[in-house]
């Protein structure tokens, strides 16, 4: 009786794997959504030029930045990785731009060599050409609230704003770019 209740526990186990199996190969892969393709305009390498106002990110000055934005697999992000020269030195970092289906938001994260981190999720939204990000995080051990403002400026180039809010509720500009497409 013991070999046949084992023999019907190990078919009734290698049935179920089986069954999950055929399971898993027939349910389709996820797919991007239309969310996901509209950060398609952010794929390729780019050079940035700006200038960033002295304050609680660093001293003021220009800043020149060269990014290279890929595609992650499966095309549900794109990853970018840039290096570049500011008014603190050398600087290099690692951003990730996504699209959150179930918050319905998009998605920034990034650090760099600075130690500075930034996270978005999920504050993103586009309306036409331009991209509005909102942050909230510690800087200097105070609560601050930042807005990036990203402009489309079609076929190969964007403009970038940072703004950082006083305690008055006042929107203050710390950084300014624009960057442009290369071949």
């Amino acid at each position: 009786m013991r070999s046949k209740l084992e023999g019907f526990t190990v078919c009734a186990v290698v049935s179920l794997v089986g069954c999950q199996l055929v399971l898993a190969q027939e349910s389709p892969s996820p797919k991007p959504g239309l969310e996901n393709q509209r950060l398609k305009y952010f794929v390729g390498h780019w050079t940035t030029e700006g200038e960033m106002q002295p304050g609680p990110m660093g001293p003021g000055g220009k800043f020149t930045q060269s990014s290279k934005c890929d595609w992650f697999e499966g095309q549900f992000s794109v990853v970018c990785t840039s290096e570049g020269k500011s008014p603190a030195g050398a600087s290099k970092g690692i951003d990730i731009l996504g699209y959150s289906s179930e918050a319905k938001a998009y998605t920034y994260y990034g650090v760099d060599n600075s130690g500075m981190t930034m996270t978005t999720v999920p504050r993103g939204t586009v309306q036409g050409d331009t991209w509005t990000y909102h942050d909230e995080s510690m800087m200097g051990g105070k609560k601050v609230k930042t807005r990036v403002t990203i402009k489309e400026l079609p076929p190969s180039a964007y403009t970038f704003k940072m703004e950082m809010q006083g305690a008055d509720g006042k929107w203050t500009t710390v950084m300014e770019s624009k960057s442009t497409k290369t071949p």
